[in-house]
């Protein structure tokens, strides 16, 4: 029809305009632009997609992608570059803020709380085997050298963690989000506490135990299926650590979730918060619509919140910030890990969680690792503490003692 060819036409003449390397054939066989030395080369299966063409976004290409009405190939970090030249500047669209802000009023009940987690880490734990590490270590990894492999980097994440808490033998250690266990195993192995973890996650539960058992680690560490707001306050912990967790508290939650990490620390205990900000101070969510994204097939609930957001809560709540490191660099490296062993192992990734999971997580972890590359989100360890009577808090005054060896 001419009002397609005319369609067709304008898209044509803005991906030239672009001279980004992309081809893209129709449903009908009709070749859209040239194939000649495209790095990336896309078959949309769906008319519906060529009016988003004209002006796409990231988050409608993810979903298009997804509900498999356009086909990509090409290598993952080609095909987000290309995304991000057809749709702008995704870091200063304006997105679905309205839509997703009217969506989280319902988010963060327990019941939420809990199926959201479901959701995510209990889709098949051997997909996740697939690309994780050997320790299943789900949070940004601590590369210390060029050639270090994501399974050291995880390891020595792990250990820098336990050593900026100064955790000493005999303490009592929670984590909060504990994941498959990885971090409650090392310290208690390593340094001699009493470590206890807990999870909604009913997957990374069975495999925490298990794991915990054959290390014969029953006597000093555990995990525990619970709520965080749930966990008995009746004997404080000298240490805590949070990885990873406060992104699905909810950012109307912080001053609760801070709170609760602040009466369950001793007098003088140390907590680190580990998790991912955004890098807009005045941002509620990733641009354009990614957040929308993110937030219906990847993380239902999910918030991110700027780190001056996130020292203040913490602050409100008795908390002192000691130490705060960024290690954006860090978790792009260990996303585009994840993708490249994905990808390597997409037959097994098929046969274990199917197509549709397959490519939520391959196009999540990519558009992922290019925003954590482009500045648009951040990473932070922060170091805080719960100030005993006397103002102490039994930190050094210097940060050496977090690299000696």
């Amino acid at each position: 029809m001419p009002q397609d060819n005319a369609l067709l036409e304008r898209i044509g003449q803005r991906i030239r305009a672009l001279d980004v390397p992309l081809a893209i054939t129709l449903w009908n066989g009709q070749r859209l632009t040239p194939a000649d030395a495209a790095a990336v080369s896309v078959t949309i299966r769906s008319p519906k997609v060529l009016a988003s063409l004209v002006r796409p976004t990231m988050g409608k290409l993810a979903r298009y992608y997804v509900e498999e009405d356009l086909d990509v190939e090409g290598e993952a970090r080609q095909v987000i570059r290309v995304s991000e030249a057809l749709s702008g500047n995704p870091a200063n669209a304006s997105g679905n803020g309205a839509a997703a802000r009217l969506r989280r009023l319902f988010a963060h009940s327990r019941g939420f709380d809990s199926k959201a987690i479901r959701h995510h880490y209990d889709v098949n734990d051997e997909f996740y085997a697939l690309w994780l590490d050997a320790r299943r270590v789900y949070s940004c990894a601590y590369f210390r050298r060029p050639e270090d492999t994501l399974d050291l980097a995880q390891e020595q994440k792990l250990d820098h963690i336990c050593r900026k808490l100064m955790l000493k033998p005999g303490e009592r250690f929670l984590d909060v989000g504990c994941g498959w266990g990885a971090l409650v195993m090392w310290a208690a192995e390593r340094y001699g506490v009493r470590a206890k973890g807990i999870t909604l996650s009913q997957n990374q539960y069975e495999y925490a135990r298990a794991q915990i058992h054959a290390r014969n680690l029953q006597d000093v560490c555990e995990v525990e299926l619970i709520d965080y707001r749930d966990v008995p306050e009746d004997a404080p912990y000298d240490k805590i650590a949070s990885v990873g967790m406060f992104e699905h508290v909810g950012r109307r939650n912080l001053g609760l979730y801070f709170g609760k990490l602040f009466r369950l620390l001793k007098p003088g205990g140390v907590v680190l918060n580990h998790g991912i900000t955004l890098n807009s101070v005045d941002a509620e969510e990733l641009g354009s619509d990614i957040g929308s994204f993110i937030d219906e097939y990847v993380f239902p609930g999910g918030e991110l919140s700027h780190i001056s957001r996130v020292m203040q809560e913490m602050s409100a709540q008795g908390l002192e910030s000691w130490d705060a490191e960024s290690l954006r660099p860090h978790y792009a490296r260990t996303l585009w890990h994840w993708v490249d062993r994905l990808e390597a192992n997409r037959d097994a990734a098929l046969a274990s969680v199917g197509e549709k999971a397959y490519r939520i997580w391959r196009i999540y972890m990519a558009g992922s690792a290019h925003a954590f590359e482009r500045g648009w989100m951040s990473v932070y360890q922060v170091l805080a503490g719960r100030p005993a009577a006397d103002g102490k808090l039994g930190l050094p005054s210097t940060r050496e003692y977090m690299y000696a060896v």
